[in-house]
Formats: C-alpha cells, sequence, structure tokens
C-alpha cells in the first residue's frame, strides 16, 4: 500500500523538531513535500527510527526553527511514523487522534468511598461543549452533606493508607501512570470536548503530561526520609516527615486532568488521602481519573472526587474541619476566599493563582524563535493558561521586525472544531468567558491602543454556535493600561518596546503577578542577570510553558503561595516533626533543692 506524504505532513515534522523522515516501502513524496523537505532541513533516511540532530544550514533559504517544545517531557512522547492524517494515525510527535468520546463512557457522578452516586437531593450541572454550547453530559453537583460524606470516606482511608508499605504504595501510584497513558485516546478526547482544547493539544501536551507526574512522585515514594541533628552525644534528635492527613483539592477548567494529577501524585505518594473537587465547567476527565484510581487498586476512600459548584461543594471542602490541607489553582479573587475560608480552622493551604507574564525578546535573539514561542506561549489553549506570556516585551532595534513577524504568524493559526487535528486554536470555555475577552479588546482599544490583529470572531459559519475569538495582539500599549496589568484569560498580547536590561526587568516586574516568565537571548550572562531580577517563580529561557515534572512550579506576589511538581511539591503535603531523645545517664532535675 502506497503512504503519500505531503508538505504538511513535513512541516509538522519540523514543528515539533524531527529532521529525518523514515522512507518505508511504499511512502512516496509529493514534489512539493520534497522541495519542502530540503527547505526546512528534514532528511530522508532507510530504516531508522531516531531523530537527527538539525542539520548545518546550507546555502538556500534558512531553515525555519522548530517552535518552544511542549510543556512535558520528550521522553514521554511515542515516536513513530510520519503518515496522512486520520483518526488513529501516528506522527513523528506521537499518537494522533481525532473525534469525540463516547459518552457512554463517561461517569457523570460522584465519586466516594469507591462508589459512583448521585448527589444528594439529586442536584445536577450540564456539561457544555464550548465549540457547539450543547450539552455533553449532565453531571451530578455535590452538596454539602456529600462532600461531609467524601471527607468522612477519605478520614477512615487514610487509617491504613498512610502505614501502607511505601513499595505497595508506588506500585498502585505506577498503576494509575500506566492506565492513564492505555486510555491516551479516550481521555484526550474527553478533555479536548469538555474544555474546548484541540486535541492536538490535550495529546500531545495534557496527556503525557498527567500520567509523568504518577511515575515522578512514585519513584519518591521509597525515598521519603527525615535526618539526625548534629547535637550533644547525651542526645538524639531526629527529623521525622510525615503525611499531613486528607487533602482537599479545588482544580481549575483549562487543564483540569493535568492539574488533578500533578497534584494528587505527590498528595498521594506523601501518604495522604484526596478529595477532589473539579472544575464546575470542565469535570469529566476528573471523574474519569477517580475510576482509574480505583480501577488501579487504589482502595475505597483513598480518592474521591466530588464536583459541583463552588460556591457549595467548594466552600464546603474549604471550611470543613475534616480536611487538613487545601491545594488550590484558580483565579486569585477566589483564591482570596480559599485563604479566608481556611483560616476557621488554619489549615495548610497552597495556591498557585492568576499571573500576567512577561516574554522579554533582547535584541540579539534568535527571532524566528522567539517569534515561535511568544505565538505558543500566549495562544496555547487559547490564552487559558495561569502563565500565559500575555506580555511581550521587545527591545526597540528589533521591535518592528518583531510586531511585523508575529502578527503574520498569528494570523495564520488554524482556528477550528476542537476534535479537529489540524486545529490550532479552539474556543473559549464558555460564553461568560468569550464575552470577557471580548470585553478587554473593548478596553484595549478605549484606552488606546491599536489592535495589531484579531479581536474578531472568525468568519467560518461553521463556527457560528461557539465561543471563539481570532489571535488577538496590540500594539500602542502603555505600561498602565489595564490590558497590560490584568489577566485577561485569552489569546490576546500586548507587545510593548523597551530599551536595556534594567527597563526590561521594570516593565516585567510592574505588575502584581509573578508566575513565570521567558527570556530569549544568545547572551548567557544576560538571561542569567535578568532571571535573577525577575521577580516571578518559574524563569524559561528560549523557550516558553515547559513544566517537568522535577521541576517546582509556583509564584511569587499575588500568584501564589507553594508549589506544583518536583520535591517541593512532596513536601507540601508533609508535615515536620521533631523527635529529641535523652540517650544520656544523667538527668537534670530542675525543681531539685540545691
Amino acid at each position: 500500500m502506497r503512504r503519500f506524504v505531503t508538505t504538511e505532513d513535513i512541516r509538522e515534522l519540523a514543528e515539533v523538531g524531527e529532521f529525518e523522515l523514515m522512507m518505508r516501502e511504499g511512502t512516496v513524496l509529493t514534489d512539493a513535500a520534497l522541495d519542502e523537505a530540503h527547505r526546512l532541513g528534514v532528511r530522508l533516511v532507510e530504516g531508522s527510527r531516531l531523530a537527527a540532530p538539525r542539520p548545518p544550514a546550507a546555502d538556500g533559504p534558512r531553515p525555519v526553527p522548530p517552535p518552544t517544545p511542549p510543556p512535558f517531557r520528550a521522553s514521554a512522547v511515542t515516536v513513530g511514523d510520519a503518515a496522512p492524517a486520520s483518526p488513529r494515525a501516528t506522527t513523528s510527535a506521537g499518537p494522533r487522534f481525532e473525534g469525540l468520546p463516547d459518552p457512554a463512557r463517561m461517569h457523570p457522578k460522584l465519586l466516594i468511598d469507591g462508589e459512583f452516586r448521585d448527589a444528594t437531593g439529586g442536584a445536577t450541572n450540564r456539561s457544555v461543549d464550548p465549540a457547539t454550547n450543547e450539552t455533553i453530559v449532565e453531571v451530578a453537583s455535590a452538596a454539602t452533606d456529600d462532600i461531609d460524606l467524601a471527607v468522612g470516606a477519605a478520614r477512615r482511608a487514610y487509617r491504613e493508607w498512610h502505614v501502607l508499605d511505601p513499595a505497595e504504595r508506588a506500585d498502585l501510584l505506577l498503576k494509575v501512570a500506566e492506565r492513564i497513558e492505555q486510555e491516551h485516546e479516550f481521555l484526550a478526547k474527553v478533555e479536548s470536548q469538555d474544555v474546548g482544547r484541540p486535541i492536538r493539544e490535550t495529546t500531545l501536551i495534557d496527556l503525557p503530561a498527567s500520567w509523568d507526574p504518577f511515575r515522578f512522585f512514585q519513584g519518591l515514594v521509597r525515598a521519603i526520609d527525615g535526618r539526625v541533628l548534629a547535637l550533644p552525644q547525651d542526645s538524639l534528635d531526629y527529623v521525622r516527615k510525615e503525611p499531613m492527613g486528607v487533602v482537599g483539592m479545588i482544580i481549575p477548567w483549562n487543564f483540569p486532568l493535568h492539574i488533578a494529577c500533578r497534584k494528587s501524585a505527590a498528595a498521594l505518594a506523601a501518604g495522604n488521602t484526596v478529595v477532589l473537587k473539579p472544575p464546575e465547567l470542565a469535570p469529566l476527565s476528573c471523574l474519569e481519573l477517580g475510576r482509574i484510581c480505583l480501577e488501579a487498586g487504589l482502595p475505597p476512600g483513598v480518592f474521591n472526587v466530588v464536583p459541583g459548584a463552588g460556591e457549595v461543594a467548594g466552600q464546603a471542602l474549604v471550611e470543613h474541619r475534616g480536611v487538613d490541607k487545601i491545594a488550590f489553582t484558580g483565579s486569585t479573587v477566589v483564591g482570596r476566599s480559599v485563604m479566608r475560608g481556611s483560616a476557621g480552622t488554619i489549615k495548610r493551604v497552597s495556591l498557585e493563582l492568576g499571573g500576567k507574564s512577561p516574554s522579554i525578546v533582547f535584541a540579539d535573539a534568535d527571532l524566528d524563535r522567539a517569534v515561535s514561542g511568544a505565538l505558543f506561549g500566549i495562544y496555547l489553549a487559547q490564552g487559558q493558561v495561569c502563565s500565559a506570556g500575555s506580555r511581550i516585551l521587545v527591545e526597540r532595534p528589533v521591535y518592528d521586525d518583531f510586531v511585523e513577524r508575529f502578527a503574520a504568524r498569528a494570523a495564520s493559526i488554524r482556528i477550528g472544531l476542537p476534535w479537529r487535528w489540524e486545529t490550532q486554536l479552539g474556543p473559549l470555555v464558555n460564553e461568560r468567558q468569550m464575552e470577557r475577552v471580548y470585553e478587554y479588546v473593548d478596553i484595549g482599544r478605549a484606552e488606546g491602543a491599536t489592535v495589531l490583529g484579531g479581536g474578531a470572531p472568525p468568519d467560518d459559519p461553521e463556527l457560528g454556535r461557539g465561543n471563539f475569538i481570532r489571535p488577538t495582539a496590540f500594539v500602542n500599549v502603555e505600561p498602565g493600561f489595564r490590558i497590560a496589568q490584568e489577566e485577561i484569560f485569552g489569546p490576546v498580547a500586548v507587545v510593548m518596546p523597551f530599551s536595556g536590561e534594567e527597563e526590561a526587568v521594570r516593565l516585567a516586574n510592574d505588575v502584581r503577578y509573578g508566575l513565570a516568565a521567558g527570556i530569549w537571548t544568545t547572551d548567557v550572562g544576560k538571561a542569567h542577570r535578568v532571571a535573577r531580577d525577575l521577580e516571578a517563580g518559574s524563569i524559561w529561557v528560549n523557550h516558553f510553558g515547559v513544566y517537568p515534572s522535577e521541576a517546582p512550579f509556583g509564584g511569587y506576589k499575588e500568584s501564589g503561595t507553594g508549589h506544583d511538581l518536583g520535591l517541593e511539591s512532596l513536601h507540601e503535603y508533609m508535615e515536620t516533626k521533631n523527635v529529641h531523645v535523652n540517650i544520656g545517664r544523667g538527668f537534670n532535675d530542675w525543681y531539685e533543692d540545691n
């Protein structure tokens, strides 16, 4: 059977950093594809499945550099053959899925103590497809009594879970990772439809970034340790790390499966039990995670999932006396409410909140790579990312050139229905979020900024029922404008000029957030100086939006407290206990008469 490779297939290889195309028997390149391969530096080889380093530039057109890699470990991506698009095809970047999930496979009820059940009182909430605004399924909506049941189940399960042999606990978490990977296609489709994310993103980014934290933290279960302190010889003083107990988790709607996995993997590895409240707007993948945990062998009550309204289920979880810690990701406004609600019982709280992250492009940067990375930083997930690079700061000598290239590339982004592989930008999560983003476009115009591109719905009538907006960018923006200060949470960037390192750092730090930042430069010393001076928790140099499981992720200022991922995350879910033992022969009786 012949397999035709097109120019689009060649471009997709280059976009993900693959510069070899394996030629098998029956593989046929069109003339245009052959020309594109030569232009982009993609080599044709036989019998090899390994990606080659990028070849040196030759005479002729300069190859287009690959974009910033997606935010997960490259080792998590399966390498396969280049192939024409099909629902179950495989590309060099990994599997290639299309289509909608089977709703009959979904689990829309509460998961409490190992059983799926209706909410007390029978309340439900619609899970809506953002691309059509039609109902996917009715989901049970937890009442206060349901939260009480879930916390009680988690408290009972904790008695045995936290003393389970570490090797057994690690084995169970590894099984969760394996089952997530086994259900790659179904979960990618569920996440794509429920959130409105392009399926190429959920397939290649979200799912690998969901199973990998379980693999990472299961490896740490058997490495949890304490320390012995150097004190006088008649004393033995040691420090123990112990689980906290029941952890309540409140998950956002932009990356629900990934964020649920990266939080719960750390908490479970530390020996805690979990009551997880999924986002009201997109709860389906979190419920499937609950099912997977049960099927992997986690005891009933160890992992409970209670979808519901924030002001009901969320508030009840935050205020519940049986919950020892709250881990929250969401807006800064709601984060403040979580802190206030937790104060009554003095809970441990970790908050991953909003951002207005800068992407700083210096004049000495590789401009093609900087443009590609800036696009990825703001338009991934329709800009609905807490760490989105929504403020693009460009050094004046290259500002005009950057703006021209950025506008041209943004205009070429493919907007479409999320379940189609070719779609690069999908809908916003609901109508209210779409209205909010359009309101900010109007605010920017009223402030005097110029719309460089976008700011309007796409022309395609097929998208008319969904919550779409074209990729948008503003120029002629002053640092004090609302569009430069406030988190828009949509595909809207501001592009602002600066002169020199000092002004770049001043502009970058001139917001109330401090979640992340990107630096684009070929000067290593400059990169380290600027990284040192930026008030942000994650700094990316010459790429943007990379979240390996090994690296801590958290913010400065109003972007939150605490960390997800890395060893720091494991410690977020553990108490520290000091034990001091007198091993000497003597004893000091303080009240003995002298």
